[in-house]
């Protein structure tokens, strides 16, 4: 087995090469004057079982043609197999046609990869189930939520916990972790009445005096968090805290997130964080390396990775 890691998150590949006990691959990935990419494995991988760690986060082109030359390399390079390793799958937003004439570019990016080269594909907290169907390999979805479960077990008394989705659409992410924890169930319905009008925030459960929990897949801007943080102490919640597995956190969302009324944004390690984040006062990072790592390791043992969330 080897481990070959791109620029998009060096900190994450490090520390799943530690759990592992396996270092990295020496690759070589720069640019020249005219920002191409170039790479270079400086290392025999003929005939290796190689995993290619790389989020196509920020920015998430210029990670994304890391991700597919480095996967190329490997290829021409004679490697066995080649399992590309998406701790955040970029483009997954965009995995339906929301009106006429606009692309379905979770699939566009599926193919490429596929092309590229790869011959597995294990990634984390898809933005949506049925984006591992884009893919023609055999793709591994894992789920944050154990890594989120351990940490509020540690830190919340449970009797006093509900679990919340922010919107409609994360019930059934929102669900399984308050099956895990064996907490309550509310859901935040967000509706705009008619064009020009804010949007109206109805709670679906009663949160007096609980310890909120918001659960999300991905934060970007922190607009709908924060205001559903605060339609839930509205309803006279204690406390809001929010638990999403990928901070993309752009534009003025970090400051969004420090000035608003959530107690705490904790956001796991699969696209690394910005000095801004890191400085901020209410948001916090768990790590998610010992999962990917062990994703890994059963993945090269021919083992079970499913089992993982029994």
């Amino acid at each position: 087995m080897k481990l070959v890691s791109g620029n998009s998150n060096r900190v994450l590949a490090d520390a799943i090469a530690g759990y592992l006990d396996q270092p990295l691959a020496n690759c070589l990935v720069r640019r020249f004057a005219d920002q191409e990419i170039f790479v270079e494995l400086q290392e025999n991988v003929r005939g290796a079982d190689v995993f290619v760690i790389q989020s196509t986060s920020y920015p998430a082109n210029d990670h994304l043609m890391e991700l597919l030359i480095m996967i190329d390399a490997l290829r021409r390079s004679s490697a066995k197999r080649i399992t590309a390793v998406l701790p955040y799958f970029g483009y997954a937003r965009q995995d339906r046609r929301a009106a006429g004439r606009t692309p379905i570019s979770a699939k566009l990016v599926a193919n490429l990869i596929t092309h590229a080269g790869a011959d597995r594909v294990l990634t984390l907290d898809l933005h949506a189930g049925q984006i591992q169907g884009f893919f023609d390999i055999p793709t591994d979805n894992l789920f944050g939520a154990p890594v989120m479960m351990r940490d509020i077990k540690e830190r919340y008394r449970l009797e006093n916990t509900m679990v919340v989705s922010p919107d409609v659409g994360g019930v059934v992410r929102a669900r399984a972790l308050a099956k895990r924890i064996d907490a309550p169930l509310a859901i935040v319905d967000k509706r705009r009445e008619r064009p020009g009008e804010s949007e109206v925030m109805n709670i679906i459960g009663n949160v007096d005096g609980r310890d909120c929990i918001l659960v999300d897949d991905i934060i970007d801007s922190g607009g709908t968090l924060c205001n559903a943080a605060e339609a839930l102490l509205a309803k006279g919640a204690a406390s809001v805290t929010a638990y999403c597995t990928h901070g993309v956190l752009s534009g003025g969302a970090v400051t969004r997130i420090s000035s608003s009324r959530l107690k705490e944004l904790v956001i796991t390690d699969s696209i690394q964080p910005t000095e801004a984040v890191k400085a901020a006062p209410n948001i916090r990072t768990i790590s998610i390396a010992p999962l990917m790592g062990e994703a890994i390791a059963r993945t090269a043992l021919e083992q079970s990775v499913s089992s993982l969330f029994d």
